[in-house]
This record gives structure tokens, sequence and C-alpha cells, in this order.
């Protein structure tokens, strides 16, 4: 599918003098670099992004359901709404990746066409996501090493008591720094460091015809040296007592999947009929 107009997404221009305005706060920003910004598309392409949204139930959606989280995720570009494409390729576009490296400071940023782990994600009432670091290389290109996160929410009306906030945890693990609403055309981005620990752990309370929407797009820079390769760092908040072995072991299974899938060349395909297989014999 390609989309059906060419009406404005993202209006360039403004977003670059915010980068410039905002880079010093985000760079310094604790408890790593990181910003929210609020109307962050054009309202009409966001308004059409949300309506175009995929159902849960629709083809091609992945889902992660296993001691670290509960969601569902869909990176396949074919089966991904022409609204929703063209709001990925110009965030995919060397003019906003130049934008956002101007933001983050980081230079020779790389937009992820594959959208490995991304694309579009979408969490139900008692879905969660444990906090984390992501992984550090991409799956497939052993220099690309991941450095930035950027993820635009899709929820309109959505109410506090609804949780699922993005939290950023200090790089020590000891306490939650900064929640972030997943409201209504809110954009967050942040850094993706080794230490750069977050996730929204607590279930989502929304409605059950409601859902947490979001796009989320990677961006990488490719080194000379090859990067330290991790699997995604799942870690107990304080106060999780038992809890934090079963997240030590399923953090340790996700590693060897990473490993595995790195060298067979599978995708996250895989582990979501695995896990749907184990579920239905539950």
């Amino acid at each position: 599918m390609v989309a059906n107009d060419t009406q404005q997404v993202l209006d360039l221009t403004k977003w670059e003098k915010i980068a410039g305005e905002n880079a010093a706060t985000y760079q310094s920003a604790h408890p790593y670099p990181h910003g929210q910004f609020d109307n962050f598309l054009e309202a009409s392409a966001a308004r059409r992004a949300m309506e175009a949204f995929p159902k849960v139930k629709d083809d091609g959606w992945i889902h992660y359901v296993h001691v670290n989280e509960k969601k569902h995720g869909l990176n396949k570009m074919d089966l991904i709404p022409a609204d929703i494409q063209q709001v990925i390729q110009e965030l995919n576009s060397d003019a906003f990746v130049q934008i956002l490296s101007r933001l983050t400071g980081i230079e020779g940023l790389k937009a992820d066409p594959s959208l490995e782990g991304g694309g579009l994600h979408q969490t139900q009432r008692g879905g969660f996501l444990n906090i984390h670091a992501d992984f550090t290389v991409h799956p497939h290109k052993r220099n690309w090493r991941r450095r930035v996160n950027l993820l635009v929410y899709l929820n309109e009306d959505w109410k506090p008591e609804y949780r699922g906030e993005l939290e950023l945890w200090t790089r020590d693990m000891k306490a939650c720094a900064q929640k972030i609403l997943p409201v209504f055309n809110r954009c967050a981005i942040f850094n993706t460091d080794d230490d750069s620990f977050h996730g929204l752990p607590d279930p989502v309370q929304c409605p059950e015809d409601t859902t947490r929407k979001s796009i989320a797009l990677y961006y990488f820079t490719e080194e000379t040296a090859t990067p330290r390769k991790r699997a995604t760092n799942y870690r107990a908040r304080p106060g999780d007592g038992v809890k934090s072995l079963f997240i030590w072991a399923d953090r340790e299974a996700v590693r060897i999947y990473n490993t595995l899938k790195g060298w067979l060349g599978i995708n996250d395909d895989f582990v979501s009929k695995v896990l749907n297989l184990f579920n239905r014999k539950k």
C-alpha cells in the first residue's frame, strides 16, 4: 500500500527550529538525554494515522507475550495502512534524520527501513513492558549501533487513570526519574545507551475497547569498530522481590533468542508463533 495523497505530515521547517532551540536541554536532560514534544505531527496527519491504526486481530501483528512484556507489534510495511506509511516515510527521511541529529547531537544517524523491533506498537488493557535497556546492535547489521528511539503516541482522550506512562529510570535503577503520558500526538525521543532504562511496568488500565497505540522508530549509527552486542536488558525494580528471579530468567531467554535470530536470520514472526502456541496449550 502507498499513501493516497501528499498532504503534509510534518512541518520540517518548524521542527528544525525546535530542534535547535531544544538541543542543549535535550542533551543535558535527566536521567539521560530525552525530550517530549506535543502537537508533533500536523493535526490532520495525526488524526488520519490514528483512525487508520490496525486492530490487534488484523493480519501481521507479532504478539510479544512473556514474563517481561505483553504487547503487540506490526513492522511489515505492506500491511501498515497508507496514512501511517506516510508518517513513517517522513520520519525516516534524510531531512528529518538530520533534524534528529541536530537535536540529539549524534552525527551520522541512520533510519532503519526494516523497522526491526519497531513499526506499530499496541497494548491492550493489562498489557505492560518491564523496565529495560534496548538491544544495542541491529540484529542483521552487525556494525549498526542503536542510538535513538522515537515514539509517536496516537491515543485520543487518554486519561491519567489509564496509566501506560513511559517511565524513564535512573541509570543505577534506583528510581523512576520521569514519566511521559502517551497522549494523542505527543512524541517522546530518547537516547538508547547501555543503561537508558525505560518501560511501562505497571499494567495498562484503559477500557477493554481501548488500546495504547504508538509508532516506534529506531535510529542507528554505522560504526567503524564493531560495537558490543547485547540483547534487551530487562531489570527488576526495587521492591520487585521474588519477581526479580523471573525477570532475570526471561531476560536470559531473550538473550539466547536474540543470538539465534542473528545467526539464523529469523525474524520476530517465529517467536510470535511459538509464544502463541505455548499460550494456547496453557
